[in-house]
């Protein structure tokens, strides 16, 4: 019995250290709904795979997240992720450099 509380505390102990670092292959799967698997587009929805570079990623999802880009849902989805998640995603979907 002992040995399961102590693995409790441990593991709570290791959840903030881990929501510090976002998983954009995870965030990934709210984009794929929309973009594809592979972000590709279709269906007149745009690639975002390889189509910006990471600094026009993250300025366009932040003008998203402040309704300064006209979208019917990237508004609400941006303001979902923070700068860290956004930063995550332009790693996994921008051109690269």
């Amino acid at each position: 019995m002992s040995l399961r509380i102590a693995c409790a505390f441990v593991l709570l102990g290791m959840g903030p250290g881990l929501a510090q670092v976002p998983d954009a292959v995870l965030l990934a799967g709210a984009c794929q709904g929309c973009h594809g698997a592979a972000g590709q587009g279709f269906h007149g929805i745009p690639q975002i795979k390889d189509a910006h570079s990471r600094a026009d990623f993250v300025a366009m999802m932040q003008a998203f997240r402040a309704n300064q880009r006209e979208a019917t849902v990237m508004g609400r989805i941006a303001r979902g992720y923070s700068e860290a998640e956004i930063t995550a995603l332009a790693v996994l979907y921008a051109r690269a450099q």
